[in-house]
């Protein structure tokens, strides 16, 4: 099993002390490594023993079985959210006193700060001693309540997470491992790019929704306590106020109800964007030398448009929701001031600023953090549900894990009357009266025409084995290797079922099976079958005069030669052992073309100034960038002018109250109408300003998503084959899921909360300095330390963010192959394996986000200890200078500095997170600057007819898959003359694929390929590609319908797709159909079997009607009648064409013209068949030979007929031209 990590570290949290965990300290040796240094995987530490997957989704596994078996005592449907309560609701409700606590302390500190703006208003507070004294025990109180807040707020974000992280993780187990239990009706009902996003994006719901859950108890508490403190402070008046609080609340519930709603409709859209885009990595190949990118182009972006309109819709909602939440503080205010001036109070700065605070206090809870939870819980029960309906999907049957060790000598395999279903729903059964025992010993061959039910018939069991066609996709030596030396020697023991079309092995079964349309039509041994008439003998050669000797070895196996022999490329006229070592050795490391994953690609240090002006340039142009730096200056300013307008009134008030009149003058009166008439403008204003700058900005950075979307899917459809075969696609998938996802939605809800916050703390500076400019000099060290503090921080913090993005692909991609290779991996029974190993990856990424999250609170928790510096010089500084300042102007200081605890860590580290997922943005940025293949159109473009003729010259051509990589083709000169039919043959490694992919410029060859005397490095890859037919070795469908699998561009009507399906003979399949052409495909065409794709895409050959046919091992997994049926079809549809194929079965290309034989990327021999058999020195003899003495017979004749009547066929045009010459003369 691959190794997940390389080297183990012990968590130092597992041995930590009280103070060090309160404080996070033992991570200060993990944050020195990372100052010095970048951090690697090995110095991560071990994920504990509690978060580990496995058991956690054990333990959550155990919960789900018991609600599936009482829910179906109780004739009900289970319930996962019930699972999710019953397993973490302990744990979970004893974080609440963290948070119980904290707000406790918000409500206290308002009492502490009114006191101090009481003192403030005294007369006598120069010289009454005991009034000093109160003050500065409320000072302290300040200070103590702002650190108290700091440990507690920190210590409950951090166990909130790691619960969440708990649950995603213990989810992400499950569904893995229902995902390796679904049978084949539940694939229908899902797709592997559904799988993906429930791990990429609903799992994350939970991180989520386990932040904000407790408030939906704390927010309600907390109101019912501010309001009882807020009639003491300013009386009835509060109740205006606390009612627009009241209905703000249902609004901002109605706004995250539509967003659940609009996040539903966008999940659905994001899985199929995903399930495309599976597809088009996985048959990005195919659809290159098809030339279909832009169909596909046009598929993802209109799938993209939907989706992003719905994201755009979401965002206008959040950024709604957003500026209701900064703007609530300033309307609440507002109308309480009105409602008290205007029932006839006096203002004082005292009751205001306390009243101020108090609607601080409570107006994160019950504007952002109390929405916020009923926001996330309405997703989290959407993603809840998506996850609950695919656990509940059908499972194949549980296997059976084996008999006793001491129980295991004699196994063999008794089927009887077997009837088996791919889908219950379809009235035929997949297999059906299906009935043999295969003994201990013996080989039992399976065969049958394509569809008739072989992909399917068997299933393996302890000691049995089961081989799926394993000898087709391999040369005639190889195949030969494996039949004889393993199926037939190391397991001949052994009970032995094998499914193949390769007849040239039935002689060797103990019992062949002859399966047709689903139903087994014959039984019995090979000489039995040929006596009894059936369809068996037209599926086979005539063999019954040509006895193979199985005991002596022929010339040319393997065991006639030692391994040592010389490994240099050689001609076609070396020596016999030479040739023959060349073609069936092992080949050497440097002869093969070997395609290495690479490491993923991770950037260091910080994220430049230029990716932050590419992310905004993706979203608008510089004046719309400009405006939005206007609207949030405007609004911040007038944010900080509304409550400095109200400490000014405050002031002016305590002037005109404590001036006495002279000589019996009336008292002097504020102008009441002034003072409300500013505040309102002012008010309207920040609103305005507010809602603007939230909607401008969202717009502009969900733009910013869409546009790089669109960059990166282009650069990959125009970017060359090797990138593919260098990134799995789980790697790939990441960054159009995972990345994207943060750009589409949590970048710009951060960065509109950074700005947002930033302003919001100048302005709290800005204050602070106006009214008392010498605490510039202690905020200096203190703005030193942060910097010094945050740059320590990100130096760590980046590399960590960076680990969990690369950690993270893993996961995707063992699912995503997973998936691919199920039907092996429930044949092997290593399902256990493969959820170790995703545990293992599961665990790795763990331990980056673990550490991401420990690290964050590190980081907040040092960054509060600066605030409450700042807060505490700002309180003792505005008593200890307490003369000539006014209870306004320090009301106003102090009720901001307050804010600052929290608010400004909040902002540092909402910016250290920006630069985190900036990275997301680096990712898909390195993506949309992928280095292009050559242009898909050129100004040089051939007449529309071409090629008329289709011949193909290749001058010295040399080609490598990279600049980086050795050459796979060397020196290569050969001309396909028109109209000629030429097999291209030589060993696993030989260069035949990489003739095909030079052929259509997969990457750039050097040296000159011309058809028709056309350069082709002259002409656009589309006119190149699309000019050629090519039928692939593995038949590439996608989702979607019959009709935009033959013709995705439409351009052929329906007679024409019609006539190609009958010339395949799929017409009938099609017709009995319900929906005929519109039949929807399933992921990968999976709903027809591989031999009826294979004829799929032979049809799309014939609608091309190109005179180029390539043919690349498109047979290798077919029986001999749908082989045949290919190759009749070719002949017949493509006799006016120049065909190349590639083959490993010789018979398919034995009747071809020519044969090119390759070894080593050279062309060893090239000459009619007959004419290559004449040289038994040959390479090309040789692998006749390798066939067996039966068959190599066989392929002698028919090269013999064909040489005989092609010259007959040339002596009698001979003869007509010499007739015509004759006539001419006379």
């Amino acid at each position: 099993m691959e190794q997940v990590r390389k080297e183990e570290k012990d968590n130092p949290l597992a041995s930590a002390n009280l103070l060090s965990k309160i404080f996070f300290c033992w991570l200060n040796p993990l944050f020195r490594t990372g100052y010095k240094r970048k951090l690697e995987e090995d110095d991560m530490y071990n994920v504990l023993p509690e978060d580990a997957s496995e058991t956690l989704g054990e333990e959550l596994q155990g919960y789900w079985n018991r609600e599936v078996q009482q829910a179906a005592k109780d004739l009900r449907p289970p319930r996962l959210e019930n699972v999710l309560v019953q397993c973490y609701w302990r744990s979970y409700a004893l974080i609440g006193i963290y948070i119980f606590i904290e707000e406790v302390i918000k409500v206290i500190q308002p009492l502490l700060l009114g006191n101090i703006i009481e003192y403030f208003e005294r007369e006598d507070r120069t010289d009454n001693t005991a009034a000093v004294h109160e003050a500065y025990r409320s000072a302290a109180g300040i200070s103590l309540s702002c650190i108290s807040l700091s440990v507690l707020h920190h210590l409950y974000f951090y166990h909130v997470q790691r619960v969440g992280m708990k649950i995603r993780v213990a989810m992400c187990h499950m569904i893995y491992r229902k995902a390796l239990c679904l049978n084949s009706k539940a694939f229908a009902k899902t797709t592997t790019g559904q799988i993906v996003n429930l791990l990429s994006n609903d799992v994350n719901k939970f991180d989520e929704v386990t932040l904000y859950l407790h408030f939906l108890w704390i927010g309600p508490l907390q109101a019912a306590t501010v309001i009882l403190l807020l009639m003491y402070a300013i009386g009835p008046s509060c109740l205006a106020g606390m009612a627009v609080f009241f209905i703000l609340m249902p609004v901002q519930t109605m706004f995250g109800q539509l967003f659940s709603s609009l996040r539903a409709d966008t999940a659905v859209l994001t899985d199929d964007r995903i399930r495309t885009m599976n597809e088009v990595i996985t048959g990005i190949r195919v659809i290159k030398m098809y030339g279909w990118e832009k169909p596909f182009a046009a598929l993802v972006d209109e799938v993209r448009r939907m989706e992003i309109s719905k994201i755009m819709k979401s965002s206008y909602l959040r950024g709604l929701n957003m500026a209701s939440f900064f703007v609530a503080n300033k309307i609440i205010v507002f109308i309480t001031v009105c409602v008290y001036v205007l029932t006839g109070n006096q203002l004082s700065a005292s009751r205001v600023f306390m009243a101020v605070s108090l609607y601080g206090a409570v107006r994160l809870t019950i504007t952002l953090f109390f929405p916020f939870a009923i926001e996330k819980v309405s997703e989290s029960l959407i993603s809840v549900k998506r996850i609950q309906t695919f656990l509940l999907l059908d499972e194949v049957a549980p296997q059976h894990l084996g008999l006793p060790f001491s129980d295991k000598k004699d196994c063999y395999v008794k089927i009887q009357d077997l009837i088996c279903y791919w889908d219950k729903m379809l009235e035929a059964p997949t297999l059906q009266n299906v009935s043999f025992t295969v003994a201990p010993g013996q080989l039992v061959a399976v065969i049958g025409p394509v569809g008739a039910g072989k992909v399917r018939a068997v299933y393996q069991d302890a000691d049995v084995y089961l081989l799926d066609d394993p000898l087709s996709a391999v040369d005639a030596e190889v195949g030969r290797h494996l039949f004889e030396k393993c199926i037939c020697g190391l397991l001949r023991k052994k009970p032995r079922i094998l499914v193949t079309h390769q007849l040239q092995y039935l002689k060797a079964a103990d019992q062949i099976v002859v399966l047709k349309q689903g139903q087994m039509v014959a039984r019995g041994t090979y000489s039995e079958l040929q006596g009894s008439g059936l369809d068996f003998t037209s599926l086979l050669k005539d063999e019954e005069d040509q006895e193979e000797d199985r005991k002596t070895p022929i010339p040319g196996t393997l065991s006639r030669f030692p391994h040592t022999l010389s490994d240099n490329s050689i001609s076609s006229n070396s020596s016999l052992s030479s040739s023959r070592c060349s073609l069936i050795k092992a080949p050497e490391p440097n002869e093969v073309v070997v395609q290495p994953t690479e490491e993923e690609s991770r950037s260091e240090g910080n994220i430049g100034l230029r990716m932050y002006v590419k992310y905004f340039r993706a979203g608008a142009n510089f004046l719309v960038l400009f405006i939005l730096i206007l609207l949030n200056v405007l609004a911040h300013i007038t944010f900080v002018l509304q409550d400095w307008w109200l400490a000014c009134w405050a002031s002016e008030q305590k002037h005109i109250n404590v001036t006495k009149p002279l000589n019996g003058s009336l008292p002097r009166q504020l102008d009441l109408d002034l003072y409300l008439g500013v505040y309102a403008g002012l008010t309207a204003t920040s609103v305005v300003f507010g809602f603007l700058r939230s909607l401008v900005f969202f717009n502009v950075l969900v733009s910013a998503a869409q546009t790089l979307h669109n960059s990166m899917f282009n650069a990959i459809l125009r970017t060359s084959v090797h990138f593919f075969d260098i990134n799995p696609i789980g790697r790939i998938l990441n960054r159009f899921s995972k990345d994207i996802g943060y750009l589409d939605s949590l970048l710009p809800w951060t960065f509109v909360d950074f700005i947002q916050v930033f302003l919001q703390v100048i302005g709290v500076i800005a204050v602070a300095a106006i009214i008392i400019p010498w605490i510039l000099v202690p905020v200096a060290p203190l703005l030193a330390g942060f910097l010094f503090l945050r740059c320590y921080f990100l130096q760590t913090s980046r590399d960590i963010k960076r680990l969990e993005s690369t950690t993270r692909s893993p996961v995707f991609s063992h699912l995503s192959s997973s998936l691919q290779g199920l039907s092996t991996i429930r044949a092997f029974k290593i399902q256990e394996r493969f959820q170790q190993m995703f545990d293992e990856y599961q665990d790795l990424h763990s331990e980056a986000w673990f550490l991401f999250l420990t690290t964050s609170r590190w980081f907040a928790v040092r960054l509060d200890g600066i605030c409450s510096i700042f807060v505490s010089i700002t309180a003792f500084g505005c008593i200890y200078l307490r003369d000539g300042l006014e209870p306004g102007a320090v009301g106003l200081a102090l009720s901001y500095a307050v804010t600052l605890t929290g608010m400004f860590q909040w902002g540092v580290r909402q910016s250290a997170e920006i630069e985190n997922m900036m990275t997301s943005v680096e990712r898909v940025v390195e993506y949309a600057e992928l280095e292009s293949e050559a242009p898909w159109e050129t100004e040089k473009q051939p007449p529309h007819d071409w090629p008329e003729a289709g011949s193909i010259t290749f001058d010295r051509v040399n080609f490598s898959y990279s600049a980086s990589e050795r050459l796979v083709l060397k020196n290569l000169t050969v001309v396909f003359p028109s109209r000629e039919k030429v097999g291209i043959v030589g060993r696993t490694g030989a260069g035949k694929s990489s003739l095909i992919s030079a052929l259509f410029r997969l990457a750039e060859p050097e040296g000159r390929i011309m058809i028709d005397g056309f350069l082709t490095s002259e002409i656009g890859l589309h006119t190149l590609r699309q000019k050629m037919s090519i039928i692939p070795q593995d038949p590439v469908l996608f989702t979607g319908t019959m009709r935009k699998n033959l013709d995705p561009f439409r351009q052929h009507t329906d007679e024409d797709l019609w006539n190609a399906l009958q010339e395949v003979q799929m017409k009938a399949v099609l017709e009995d159909l319900p929906n005929k052409l519109e039949t929807m495909l399933t992921e990968s065409g999976s709903n027809f079997s591989v031999g009826q794709r294979q004829l799929v895409c032979l049809a799309r050959a014939i609608l091309r009607k190109n005179r180029i046919l390539i043919i690349d091992e498109a047979t290798a997994n077919v029986d001999p009648r749908t082989d045949s049926l290919i190759q009749q079809t070719i002949r017949d549809k493509f006799k006016e064409c120049t065909v190349l194929t590639i083959a490993h079965r010789l018979n398919t290309i034995i009747d071809c013209d020519r044969i090119l034989v390759l070894d080593a990327g050279r062309i060893q021999e090239y000459d009619e068949p007959y004419v290559l058999l004449q040289n038994q020195e040959g390479l090309f003899y040789q692998m006749v030979q390798q066939t067996g003495r039966a068959e190599a017979a066989s392929l002698l004749h028919t090269a013999r007929q064909v040489y005989i009547n092609k010259k007959r066929v040339a002596d009698v045009h001979c003869a007509k031209d010499i007739h015509v010459i004759f006539e001419t003369s006379l």
